[in-house]
This record gives C-alpha cells, sequence and structure tokens, in this order.
C-alpha cells in the first residue's frame, strides 16, 4: 500500500461530498419548482486493496479505498404517482360536472323572483283576477303580459341552454388541443431521454418534467403509464420510456395507446366541431367515455344533461301550448266569439303570446257561454291548466305542468348535489394522496441545510486528511535523512 494511497482516498471523498453538496443546492434551487423530485446522492465503497488474485499481497485484510457518488437518485413512488393519478382523473370528472350543473341551476335560478316557476304563478293570479272580473279590459290586458313574461322566459331558457351548449363545444376543442398538446410534449420527453440513457446517465430533470405532463394529462383522461428500458446500456435506477394507455372507469385497459413508448408512436384525440360528443382516438375512431377526466364530463355535459333540459323544455312548452290553446278556442271573448290560439309556437325557444292577442286582450276567452260577457268560468279554467294533473300527455300520466317543471328542477338539484358531492370527496382523496407524495418526494429546506451542513463537514474533513497526509509526505521527503548534514 502506497503512501500516496491516502491522498487518492482523501480526493474521491471530497469529490463525493461535493457532489452531494451541489445536489443539495439544486434541490434548494428548485423548492418551489412544480413538479420537481428532490435528488439524493447514493454513497457507495470503491473496490477495497487488494483484489483477491495469485499475486495478492500478504497484508491482515483488505483495506479500503474510499467512496464514491454511485448515484443520483430522485425520491419518488410510482405506486403513489398511480393513485394520484386514478384520483386526479375522477377529480377532473367531477368538478368539471359541478361547474357544467352550477350553469344551469343558475340559468334554472329557482326558486327566486326571476325564475319560471314564479312567472307561471303570477300567471296564474292573474287568469283568477281575470275570472272574477271578465269584463275588466286592465285585468285582460295583465293576462297578456304575464303570458307573454311566462313566454319569454321559456325563451330566455331555451335560448341560453343552446349558448351554454356552444360555449361547451369550445371548450372540448380547447381541452382536446390541450390533451393533444401535451401527448406531443411527452413523447418529445421520450425521444429526448432515450437519447440520454444509454450513455449512462440518468435524465432526472427530465422525469420530473415528463410527470408532471401525465399529472396534467390524467385529469383530462383516465390513463395508465408504464414504463421500459430504453437500453440494455440503461442504468438500473434510469425510470425509462413511458407508454400510456387510456383505462376504462373500473381500470380495465381499453388497447389505445396514446402515447406507445416501445413504438415510438402517438395517438392524438380527433374532434368534429360539428359533433364534439364523437371525440375519438386514433385512426380507429376509439370513443371517449367513461366517468373520469374532464373531457368526459364536457361531452356528457354537451351530449346528454344540457340536450336533456333542453328537450323537457321543449315538451312542457308544447303541452302548455296545446292543452292551454284546446280550452281558449272553447271558449268565447268578450265580442262572443270562439277564442283563438292563446300560445304560438311548438318549442320553448319559439314559444309566444298570439300578437294579435297582445294588440287587443279582448280576445281572451274568458267566459264559458257566447251570451254571458260577465262569466269567467273559462278563465279558471285556463288557470287550473298549470297545477290540474293532466291525462296522456307528453308530461307522463296525471301529471301537471307545475309537477312537471318542479320534478325538473328537483332531479337537475339531485345530479348538481351528486356532482358537487362527488368532486368534494374525490378533491379531498386527491389532496391526501398528493399530501403523501409530496411528504415523500418534495424538497424540505430544513432537511437540506442539515443535509449542507453535514456534506460541508465531511468535506472539509476529508481536506483535512490531505493536510495530514501532506504532511506525512513532507516529513519524509524533506524531514528523513538529514541528521548529519
Amino acid at each position: 500500500m502506497g503512501t500516496f494511497h491516502g491522498l487518492e482516498m482523501a480526493k474521491r471523498a471530497m469529490f463525493t461530498q461535493q457532489s452531494a453538496i451541489h445536489t443539495t443546492g439544486h434541490n434548494i434551487a428548485n423548492a418551489n419548482t412544480k413538479g420537481y423530485t428532490r435528488q439524493r446522492v447514493n454513497f457507495q465503497t470503491t473496490t477495497p486493496y487488494p483484489v483477491p488474485g495469485r499475486n495478492q499481497p500478504q497484508i491482515p485484510g483488505q483495506i479500503g479505498t474510499g467512496v464514491e457518488a454511485g448515484s443520483i437518485d430522485r425520491i419518488r413512488t410510482q405506486y403513489l404517482d398511480a393513485q394520484y393519478r386514478s384520483e386526479n382523473s375522477k377529480a377532473g370528472y367531477w368538478n368539471t360536472a359541478t361547474e357544467a350543473f352550477s350553469r344551469m341551476e343558475e340559468l334554472m335560478n329557482e326558486p327566486s323572483e326571476n325564475g319560471l316557476s314564479h312567472t307561471m304563478n303570477e300567471f296564474w293570479d292573474a287568469l283568477q283576477v281575470l275570472g272574477n272580473n271578465p269584463e275588466n279590459t286592465g285585468a285582460r290586458s295583465v293576462v297578456a303580459q304575464r303570458g307573454q313574461a311566462v313566454a319569454e322566459t321559456f325563451n330566455y331558457i331555451s335560448n341560453t341552454l343552446e349558448s351554454i351548449r356552444s360555449d361547451l363545444n369550445n371548450q372540448i376543442d380547447v381541452t382536446v388541443k390541450d390533451a393533444n398538446s401535451l401527448i406531443e410534449r411527452i413523447g418529445e420527453l421520450n425521444q429526448q431521454i432515450q437519447q440520454i440513457e444509454p450513455h449512462g446517465y440518468v435524465a432526472n430533470d427530465l422525469y420530473d418534467e415528463r410527470d408532471r405532463l401525465i399529472d396534467e394529462l390524467s385529469q383530462i383522461v383516465n390513463i395508465e403509464v408504464s414504463y421500459r428500458k430504453s437500453s440494455p446500456s440503461s442504468k438500473d435506477n434510469a425510470d425509462g420510456i413511458a407508454t400510456i394507455e387510456l383505462i376504462g372507469s373500473q381500470g380495465e385497459k381499453l388497447g389505445v395507446k396514446l402515447v406507445d413508448g416501445e413504438k415510438g408512436e402517438l395517438q392524438k384525440l380527433t374532434y368534429n366541431s360539428t359533433d364534439p360528443s364523437s371525440v375519438s382516438v386514433g385512426e380507429m375512431g376509439f370513443p371517449i367515455s367513461g366517468d373520469n377526466g374532464s373531457l368526459n364530463a364536457l361531452i356528457h355535459a354537451y351530449d346528454d344533461h344540457y340536450p336533456e333540459m333542453k328537450m323537457k323544455m321543449d315538451e312542457m312548452a308544447k303541452v302548455l301550448q296545446e292543452q292551454f290553446n284546446a280550452i281558449h278556442q272553447a271558449g268565447y271573448d268578450l265580442n262572443g266569439e270562439n277564442g283563438v290560439d292563446f300560445f304560438k309556437g311548438e318549442t320553448s325557444g319559439d314559444l309566444e303570446v298570439n300578437p294579435d292577442i297582445l294588440k287587443d286582450p279582448t280576445l281572451i276567452a274568458v267566459s264559458g257561454r257566447d251570451d254571458k260577457k260577465g262569466d269567467g268560468s273559462n278563465a279558471l279554467k285556463l288557470a287550473e291548466i298549470l297545477y290540474e294533473p293532466l291525462e296522456n300527455t307528453a308530461l307522463g300520466e296525471n301529471t301537471s305542468i307545475n309537477g312537471f317543471y318542479q320534478a325538473l328542477i328537483g332531479e337537475m338539484g339531485v345530479k348538481a348535489q351528486k356532482a358537487n358531492t362527488m368532486a368534494k370527496n374525490t378533491d379531498i382523496l386527491k389532496t391526501q394522496i398528493d399530501g403523501q407524495r409530496m411528504s415523500v418526494s418534495s424538497v424540505s429546506l430544513d432537511e437540506e441545510i442539515s443535509n449542507l451542513i453535514k456534506f460541508q463537514h465531511a468535506y472539509n474533513a476529508a481536506a483535512r486528511n490531505i493536510t495530514t497526509i501532506d504532511e506525512m509526505i513532507d516529513r519524509i521527503i524533506n524531514g528523513m535523512g538529514i541528521v548529519g548534514r
């Protein structure tokens, strides 16, 4: 064992502690960087001396040769990543669904003085007043205006439902573009990693960026991530190339790879603005479905929730128009003539009071007899339409118009409440899992400063070791053999 062995061993110690100090500094510098995973230098002893062999020296045992930085690892757990992405996908769905239902609830605005229910009540009250004062022209004008208010409320709800649905169309377009952008960037990172790993390097910072993008993608669609080695020469602690597959709401694989790490291929989402519900993947046109991911929630809102509400409002408007007109035509106006259609239009979007009645309220058929102007029995029958059960209508058996509307509002409220509850629950679970993940992966400045002091002391001790060896060598070179000179 040579005298200079001590210098080499101390030098290795200094270089290794220096690597640890640099890595600690990198951690501190990125303490607030989104998606950054703290890194750690793994110390390992170098090969001891002597190596077993025929010409090995006869010494009591092997002597250590120092330390080296074996690897720089990210402190991250793929199991927690998978759990987080699963909950992130659910949270993405339910938060988006909650927003969609919230906009619908704000539109329906029930119960309030501006809602359809209140407007119909005012119409009913006006009919009651007119029934008791059939010859009162002021009461007739109020009925016409209240009827027009009901029609305009239907119009507003219908038009706004279509407007929100158009906004959802745009949101789907933007979300699909965001997903495709993420897929492209993940594919590019895969390529960069594949160029680096075969040379024996570990691309920790690229892994962080890729994981951050995968987290974002998991909020849009439900995915599963797997990894393969980029090269036989890659280090064991290298993450490798990521493959991203679409999975169902129960975790079942759907056979669709958005990012194929093995073949280096990408499959983007395709979207038709005229039919947003037909969002698909790749040339095979695999449909996006399930209760995971914000994209699915947008599609469900566009394709199911809003069209269903619009359809039921149309049915309600049509039944109101048909039933009201039938009774109105059976009555007699102030001139003793049979009543004309009170409402015009076939849907909630084009419902209106007959313009002739708005111009001349005497056309309102209040009387049940052509020879009795003071009779208001037909007005009372008209009022009953809103609240009395109707048979054999599109609203259902023995269902009143008001009852149908209240049931519709109640059903919407139940769906909105479910979405809100699920959003809160998934957010709580996601936050808990993210907390566990951050407790493993995030940078603790207190811990890093403690490590910095520890590595600094080790570095100083190694430097002191070099000084000691230097003094020994100086004694040998300059101090030995000078007696008698």
